[in-house]
């Protein structure tokens, strides 16, 4: 397959995987208000990785994970929701960090890889995104299978990659502008919504697996 298009093509499902709102993007909103943008792109960058493993199982035709994950889906679906609620809570009840400096202590090597894994951990605890690539690689046929496949894999789970993050690159540089503008009031109210929502988003989860096992 051409190059461009195989590239371009993972851009595309890259964007469609990132740009819908949910529990990810409201957690990168909220620490781009309260951290700044180096922090809130760090968090998307670890749930385009996590996209990037999804793309990867299902373009490189690796099924034995896919039946794992889908064998354990329950598990899955259990932690990912837990995990959701908790980061509401806790979301919630932080305390407001108003006009925290970019190069302060939440901008250190060490904060920045622990807000990029917990995003990673949410993204991989969503089996749905694995159905959302198995559909999307579908539509390209010659991927997981013949000669060169894999190459065009590679190619197009470089292009989800790289779509995931320019759209996590471009939403925290755009709220960046306000970060130094949030007042403490604002940032009590930003983590209050942001929580509320991120628990909601987990409740589903677990309501909907707790109907499933009914």
């Amino acid at each position: 397959m051409n190059l461009v298009y195989l590239i371009l093509s993972g851009v595309a499902m890259g964007l469609i995987a990132a740009v819908p709102v949910g529990p990810v993007n409201l957690i990168c909103i909220r620490r781009t208000f309260a951290f700044g943008p180096l922090n809130g792109f760090m968090s998307g960058l670890g749930a385009a990785l996590g996209d990037g493993v999804f793309a990867a199982i299902t373009g490189f035709g690796l099924s034995w994970i896919a039946q794992l994950i889908e064998g354990y889906s329950t598990l899955i679906y259990l932690v990912g929701g837990a995990m959701m609620v908790w980061f509401g809570f806790r979301t919630f009840f932080a305390a407001p960090v108003p006009r925290c400096p970019d190069d302060g202590p939440v901008s250190g090597s060490s904060n920045l890889f622990k807000a990029m894994l917990s995003t990673f951990a949410l993204t991989i605890t969503n089996p749905a995104t694995l159905l959302f690539f198995t559909g999307m690689f579908a539509g390209l046929s010659g991927l997981a299978g013949g000669a060169g496949s894999y190459d065009d894999a590679a190619f197009v789970v470089i292009g989800v990659v790289a779509g995931s993050a320019a759209w996590w690159l471009v939403l925290t540089t755009v709220i960046g502008l306000f970060h130094t503008r949030i007042d403490e009031k604002a940032m009590r109210l930003i983590n209050r919504v942001s929580g509320v929502l991120v628990a909601i988003f987990g409740l589903v989860v677990l309501v909907h697996l707790a109907l499933k096992l009914a």
